[in-house]
């Protein structure tokens, strides 16, 4: 505890009674006291709620970096009202008055430190909403990066936008799509040398493409050798007809009918264990909105799409939660999808306030600079933020 002193000269009491002299030293112990305990008090508070906190840019909670500022106090310091120690007390007590004032004071203090808290939690969810959020790519591994490019431009439509060879590494990445990076959601292909095969797992789902006619996607992928596992048809429980189709290394695009769209390549489908605590997570930690939700229990499963924008003019996570099953294999095929944020730093403090993992603390990746931070959702399900204005850079 703090250990507070009288302020009192050798000769200031001499000649003075005892009585006199007894009742000034309370009086300037409970002084010094009170003033202590606001300096203290007013200390607490300022770093509580001091942007200093929030040091490299970062939202940060209100005792996030206390323990740095221990040292301006005594190691025996502790978040109460100071007392003085018995052999500095000149055997005297606080009145019962004086008590109950500093208790206020203490409580006072707690009750502000508290509403700091909340408020700070409050901004970094409101912020989350606010930040300019995209869908930049989705990057998952091939095992023969050649016949996987033909497959993607040959059957369904994409264009190859870019390659790059990082022999130091020893893996090679190409980005297809139908559209520039810069205004579209696109793959990223990862081949790592000399690896040709991947197990997907059972948790990821498909990638969605929307097209004007299903039939005559379905006829191309069938006449170039590719595997269709669900021929055209109206989507169970619903109208919209739709088809599978498997890639070279097993991954199933699912082909969905629809009028032109700016975003063909419009989905990722993701399973979970507990489709509401997924939905809080995205809606919280990402800052998407939920577009719809459908259950179908005539099979057992119910989906939820969310996304930055509507479905028919961007590209969602569909998120499914088949009845009763609370956890998936991930496989090493699938890795994550990449989205871009104005602040790399503040993301990764809401994903931690909201309950996410930071397996990558925010920082600029080696090289190129470009600031990222890697989290995972409550099933374990990678996303990587990108910071918008150096993914722009890197595209130039």
């Amino acid at each position: 505890m703090l250990s507070v002193r009288g302020n009192l000269g050798p000769c200031s009491l001499a000649n003075k009674s005892s009585e006199e002299s007894e009742k000034q030293i309370l009086l300037q112990n409970q002084i010094s006291r009170r003033q202590g305990v606001i300096r203290f008090t007013k200390l607490i508070l300022a770093m509580a709620a001091s942007s200093s906190l929030a040091s490299n840019g970062r939202l940060g909670l209100p005792f996030a970096s206390l323990s740095k500022k221990a040292s301006l106090f005594p190691s025996h310091t502790s978040l109460r009202w100071p007392v003085v120690a018995p052999s500095q007390s000149f055997s005297l007590k606080l009145s019962k008055g004086t008590q109950n004032r500093s208790r206020n004071l203490v409580q006072a203090n707690g009750d502000a430190v508290e509403s700091s808290t909340t408020t700070s939690q409050a901004e970094a969810l409101e912020w989350v909403k606010q930040d300019n959020h995209r869908l930049l790519h989705v990057v998952y591994r091939v095992g023969d990066l050649d016949k996987t490019i033909r497959f993607y431009t040959e059957c369904l439509g994409m264009k190859l936008l870019r390659k790059r060879d990082i022999p130091e590494e020893k893996y090679t990445n190409a980005f297809l799509g139908y559209g520039p990076e810069d205004s579209h959601f696109v793959v990223e292909l990862t081949y790592n040398y000399g690896v040709d095969k991947y197990d997907i797992g059972t948790g990821f789902g498909h990638f969605g493409i929307a097209v004007e006619d299903v039939t005559k996607t379905v006829d191309l992928v069938r006449a170039k050798g590719g595997k269709v596992t669900r021929e055209p048809g109206p989507v169970k429980g619903g109208k919209t007809v739709i088809a599978f189709v498997e890639d070279p290394d097993g991954y199933k695009f699912e082909i969905l009918q629809r009028d032109p769209t700016p975003e063909p390549l419009c989905q990722v489908m993701l399973r979970v264990g507990d489709l509401d605590r997924s939905i809080e997570f995205y809606k919280k930690a990402y800052g998407m909105e939920l577009l719809r939700t459908r259950d179908n229990p005539e099979y057992k499963y119910t989906i939820a799409m969310m996304g930055y924008g509507p479905e028919d003019k961007s590209a969602v996570l569909e998120l499914t939660y088949n009845y009763g099953v609370k956890e998936y294999e991930k496989g090493n095929g699938y890795a994550q999808i990449a989205i871009g944020t104005d602040d790399v730093y503040k993301t990764a403090e809401v994903v931690k306030l909201c309950g996410g993992k930071v397996t990558r603390e925010p920082g600029p990746l080696p090289g190129i600079n470009t600031k990222i931070t890697s989290c995972l959702d409550p099933d374990g399900w990678k996303t990587v933020f990108v910071d918008n204005i150096d993914f722009t850079k890197e595209l130039e």
